[in-house]
């Protein structure tokens, strides 16, 4: 028997709730399907295009080892404006840390940070990370809002397609620049002031993935490297979302409609950066004219003279 259609209201209600779950994919599902998580690098049988892509980079940051964070990146080493490079030891990226081991939180604490801005929304977090928040100088800051939690987001993944999927997240990037100006520009007066900073959401790719092409960007660091950069996060998540496809598989959801929200990809990326290129005349006059970043500022923190 045939369906019959969905009203506007109820197609925009899906809509909403599709785009929420590519974020959070990155946060409770997979914190729930894959709790046995670590940062070690895996190879799958898409990766190593994606990982050529940037490891033919000849500046790359820098992964580190850690047992229950992933994706956790030392930025330094890239290579910013002017041939200089960013500092080691100042600017890192990462997956949620806040369910870390206590040698994790050991490591953590010997990187000295200034902050750790977390860009997930309060539904995604647990009790269980009160340790961590009370160790570590943790900024909430949300990008994204509403309930994520499995309960909410497994019966949307069980009645999509993969096609609505890579839509969908598409659709979220486009979002990221045009409606999350204030926390992003808040991020990044963290780098105006200096900081030493971890910064994150779950997997460490969309949010945390966006914000790092900005950073990067300011840092002058070119368009090639800032996407490659961008894409490595699904060299090192990979080991983890093979866990998530195996549990959720378990209760009914195909892995093809879950892996558009696991991986990052060149049309997620591509957007964002369309709507800065199309509608706010380029990345630099983005973040100064829209963002008001002092961009030369930030350089002056963070990038040093270049090794031979």
């Amino acid at each position: 028997m045939q369906q019959p259609p969905r009203s506007p209201r109820r197609r925009n209600a899906l809509c909403r709730a599709a785009r929420i779950a590519g974020v959070s994919l990155a946060t409770s599902v997979i914190a729930h399907a894959a709790t046995a998580q670590t940062s070690t690098p895996a190879q799958s049988e898409s990766a190593p295009a994606i990982g050529a892509i940037a490891m033919a980079q000849p500046d790359t940051d820098r992964l580190i080892p850690m047992d229950h964070v992933q994706n956790l990146r030392d930025l330094g080493g890239l290579i910013g404006a002017d041939g200089r490079r960013v500092a080691p030891h100042r600017l890192y990226r990462s997956g949620n840390p806040a369910l870390g081991t206590p040698a994790d939180f050991t490591r953590l604490e010997a990187l000295h940070l200034d902050d750790v801005v977390d860009f997930r929304a309060a539904s995604e977090k647990t009790p269980a990370e009160a340790a961590f928040g009370a160790r570590f100088p943790w900024v909430a800051d949300p990008v994204l809002a509403g309930d994520l939690s499995p309960a909410a987001i497994v019966p949307m993944l069980k009645r999509s397609t993969p096609e609505q999927m890579h839509r969908f997240m598409v659709d979220l990037y486009r979002q990221f620049p045009q409606d999350y100006q204030a926390q992003f520009a808040r991020f990044l007066k963290l780098a105006e002031a200096d900081k030493t900073l971890l910064y994150h959401c779950t997997a460490g790719k969309d949010r945390t993935g966006f914000a790092t092409v900005l950073l990067l960007s300011a840092l002058g660091v070119e368009r090639a490297a800032v996407i490659a950069n961008y894409l490595e996060s699904n060299r090192y998540n990979a080991a983890g979302n093979a866990r998530a496809l195996e549990q959720l598989q378990k209760i009914g959801v195909a892995p093809e409609v879950l892996q558009p929200l696991l991986n990052v990809d060149p049309d997620y990326i591509g957007a964002a950066m369309a709507v800065i290129d199309e509608r706010y005349g380029g990345m630099q006059h983005y973040l100064t004219d829209v963002l008001h970043v002092d961009v030369e500022k930030i350089r002056r923190n963070y990038l040093v003279a270049g090794a031979d």
